[in-house]
């Protein structure tokens, strides 16, 4: 069996190292020349909450040779358009693409690769990538009862979804779940909130947390995020407290209150990471904040439903594309303070 992770940054890097270390044959592919001959010369070098160095096997783009069985999409959505193309003579009428990209790609990748060859999964652990072949594991994996969550778009368990996660399991532990999309809606609220806070702000996660207006914006684009996902049919499975806008009382502020804290508890161990996102906008690169935060946006803007957190998010993060806004955590004043609802939660 021919398995392959296509885009191997920050997190591809560690799941390429993880399954050459336990034994699985994988191919690495990335178009980062500099980076693909790191990683065959010096091996995948993984710092962090580990401290260790795999040799593997990475190639470019234009190196892919025959038909993969699996591939791990791990590219960015702003890729999508190029990458997918590119990847559609090596597949066969059996090959799967399991994408583990953020937002809810599936629909899109299935566009080009069909339905019936796209699975998708969730990513429950962090990485940031810090220079050719060297990539930081942000948090501790004995923590998480499971690595993945993966599933089919229609929600079927069958044997092509449980040997992905056979694949994956060379990492670590994978669940395999009949609710696909509720869970890359659960997923969203880490990529939405805290990464598009992160990119907001240019902050560390830490720096967020620790910013009562900041981490206070962390309840209310999750908030947006809830109604968005049931609005489109789906149950959230992160448990997020409604608020009632129409009274301020001493039951609304707790529910508010215990939201941030599960922000706290969340990413306890995760406070020097920094959103993918932000370390796009540190390299001057486009972001996948129109997939992420726009989504959100474009399913309110379908149901109805008011997202001003999410649009300004959307919009702080573009104008740092264009240069216009600076990668400064005061850029969390952009915030219209008349849309929050409750006193500020100090920790």
């Amino acid at each position: 069996m021919r398995v392959a992770i296509l885009g191997c940054g920050a997190m591809g890097t560690v799941l390429g190292a993880y399954m050459t270390k336990n034994g699985c044959d994988v191919e690495m592919i990335d178009s980062y020349a500099e980076h693909v001959r790191a990683l065959n010369e010096k091996g995948a070098h993984i710092v962090g909450t580990v401290d260790l160095t795999v040799p593997v096997k990475a190639i470019v783009p234009e190196q892919m040779e025959g038909i993969y069985d699996i591939v791990f999409l791990f590219t960015k959505q702003t890729a999508n358009d190029v990458v997918l193309p590119h990847l559609l003579p090596h597949l066969g009428p059996e090959s799967t693409v399991c994408t583990l990209q953020n937002g809810v790609p599936e629909p899109y990748v299935a566009s080009f690769v069909g339905e019936g060859r796209t699975v998708g999964g969730t990513v429950l652990w962090g990485a940031t990538f810090l220079s050719p072949g060297v990539s930081e594991l942000t948090q501790d994996l004995s923590r998480n009862d499971h690595l993945f969550e993966i599933g089919e778009m229609d929600g079927s368990i069958g044997p092509r979804i449980k040997k992905v996660a056979e694949v994956l399991g060379y990492m670590g532990p994978t669940a395999v779940s009949d609710s696909l999309m509720a869970s890359r809606w659960g997923k969203l609220i880490n990529n939405a909130c805290m990464s598009g806070m992160s990119a907001a702000c240019g902050a560390t996660f830490g720096e967020v947390l620790d910013n009562d207006v900041a981490r206070a914006c962390l309840s209310y684009l999750g908030r947006e995020v809830k109604r968005c996902c049931e609005a489109a049919g789906y149950q959230l499975p992160i448990l997020l407290h409604e608020q009632s806008p129409e009274t301020l009382d001493i039951v609304d502020q707790a529910m508010f209150e215990a939201d941030q804290e599960m922000f706290l508890t969340m990413y306890s161990d995760m406070r020097t990471a920094k959103a993918s996102m932000l370390q796009d906008l540190e390299k001057g690169k486009p972001t996948e904040v129109k997939m992420i935060n726009g989504y959100v946006c474009q399913t309110g803007d379908k149901y109805g439903i008011d997202t001003p957190f999410n649009d300004k998010v959307v919009e702080i993060v573009s104008k740092i594309e264009r240069g216009e806004l600076p990668l400064s955590m005061e850029n969390v004043a952009l915030f219209d303070r008349s849309l929050f609802d409750y006193p500020l939660y100090h920790v």
